[in-house]
Order: structure tokens, then sequence, then C-alpha cells
């Protein structure tokens, strides 16, 4: 079944190409939106964790969100993460993204900072009422030292309809089902998106909607493959690329903060660009290249000849 929302599949959180010097790598960033689009992704999601946001100027994420959405040119919904530790920032982000023609933008809640729920209300609603736009919450307690719970996601969604889904990038499969069923009660368009790769199928078994992860830069094909069979009522299919991509997760473990091992795994997978990342990003290795291998053996992802 073909999927014609812009608020449901699979949509990898792109990674942003720098060249060895750390500048903005246009021609690279164009060759892996090219091939993400080939590869049938649904959306796509720029400026993300993944994306290195927070280690980016305001004007340099300005820059990288208009170079992308550009490029794109409609070709597929294209989200722009605009968050920020400061309301302000996170406006004048969101109307720059919103300006530029973005399908939706992606706002993590402030970090460092721990904030009263009501403030944190408070936060988004200035926002979203500073902007007509589509806005998807981002969840990622364990980055940001505080959870968005069903219960303030819904107060939320009941007040601001432009608040059309969630990014769960929790490690909690009743966290996820907890959102789905509360948030959905309240709008039923609501979107729940899992950000970790292993809970696509129990997010879409529970009425979810898809999963932001990091694997479909790499791997789309692993998980349209459980979206699709999914969709399609094909459980043979669902099982096995869902068996598959329970191997991927150790992954993200190689190293911290896991951005070079993302970049390193789309270049492993065939898209030949640079795989610099900002610091404090530690350098590449022979023994993480060995664990990079050894993961996509065991997930049964093809490997590009000159890459090895």
């Amino acid at each position: 079944m073909k999927n014609n929302r812009v608020n449901a599949g699979i949509i990898p959180p792109v990674p942003t190409i720098l060249d060895p010097s750390g500048m903005f790598d246009r021609t690279g960033m164009k060759l892996l939106i090219d091939n993400l689009i080939a590869g049938g992704v649904h959306g796509l999601f720029f400026l993300g964790t993944a994306g290195e946001f927070s280690l980016f100027s305001t004007e340099q994420r300005e820059e990288i969100a208009e170079f992308c959405l550009e490029y794109t040119d409609g070709r597929l919904p294209v989200w722009i993460g605009t968050g920020s530790i400061t309301t302000t920032e996170t406006i004048r982000l969101t109307r720059h993204a919103a300006e530029h023609g973005a399908a939706g933008v992606v706002v993590i809640n402030p970090y460092y900072y721990k904030l009263s729920e009501e403030t944190l209300f408070k936060h988004y609603a200035a926002v979203l009422e500073a902007v007509d736009i589509p806005l998807m919450l981002y969840n990622f307690p364990a980055l940001t030292g505080q959870d968005l719970s069903p219960a303030f996601v819904s107060r939320l969604a009941a007040r601001y309809p432009n608040v059309t889904g969630i990014k769960e990038t929790v490690d909690q499969l009743s966290h996820i089902r907890q959102m789905i069923l509360q948030v959905k009660a309240v709008n039923p368009v609501f979107a729940v998106f899992c950000g970790f790769d292993e809970y696509l199928l129990a997010t879409l078994a529970a009425g979810g909607d898809g999963a932001i992860a990091a694997s479909a830069n790499f791997a789309p094909q692993l998980m349209l493959g459980v979206y699709n069979s999914y969709r399609n009522g094909d459980l043979a299919g669902v099982l096995e690329f869902h068996r598959q991509i329970i191997e991927i997760p150790p992954l993200y473990s190689i190293d911290e903060p896991f951005i070079p091992s993302i970049k390193e795994a789309i270049r492993l997978a065939g898209v030949p660009v640079s795989t610099f990342s900002l610091a404090p990003s530690s350098l590449w290795d022979t023994g993480k290249e060995m664990k990079l291998n050894q993961i996509f053996n065991r997930a049964g992802i093809p490997q590009s000849v000159e890459s090895r």
C-alpha cells in the first residue's frame, strides 16, 4: 500500500556532510540526498542529532537548511530541525524553515536547563503561535535530560492542531505505546515515529506511523522492508527484515558520539561522501571499521567493494 501521507513512513535523520576542513560539503550533500530519494524513503529530516545541529551556529543552520530545501526541490517532504536551548532561536529557525518551504519542523525540547512543565509548555506554545507550520516534537530524554510525557504531549496536541507528531527516541516500548494510545485519542492523525531502528515493528503494531532512525541512511531497504511488508500484510517479509534490523543497534555503541559511525556506515554502503565529523567526535580507526564490517555482515547489508 502506497504511503500518501507527509507524516508517515520511513524518514532518515540525514547527517550533515562536511569536508575535511569542517566546511559544509554541498557536493557530498547532493550525493546523499539523491541516494536517499532513489532508495524510496518517504521524507528527509535535516539538522537533527545525526545532522550535528547543536554544533552549528544559527547562521550555519540556516545555510544548511536553505541548501537542503532548495536542492530537494519538492521531490520529498523535508523536515528541518529547529530546536534550540532558547525560545528566541527556536522561533527564528522555525520561521526561516517555513519561509523556505519546509514541510514541517522537528523541535527538540531545550536541553541543559531542566524546565518545569509549565515553562516547557510556554516554550512550545510560543513557537506554535509564532509560525503556522506542522511541528513534530522530538523526545530524546537520554540527551536532553527531560522526557516529553504522553500526558504533556496530549495537552499540547489538544490545544495546537499544528502539533502533528513526535519522534520518540526512547529505549522503552511502553512509552511509545502510551504515546500512541493517549495522543491519538486527542488527535487521531497525530503521528508517532520511533527513533530507534529495532522498535519499528512494535511501533507499527501498536498503531504508530513509522521510524525516523539512522539506519535509513545506510540500509533504507531494511526499514522500508519492515514498513512496506507490514502495510501489505506480508508477515514473512516483516519478520525477515526485522531479524536483520535487530543486528544494527550495536553500531551506535562503536563510539560516542555516534555521528562518525553513521557517516562511515553510509560510506561502507556505497555512497562516497566525506565522513568528517565536528569535534568533539573522535577519529575513525581500523578497530572501529572492523566492528562496523561485522555489523554489516550480521545484518546482511551489502558493502561497497570500493569502501572496504
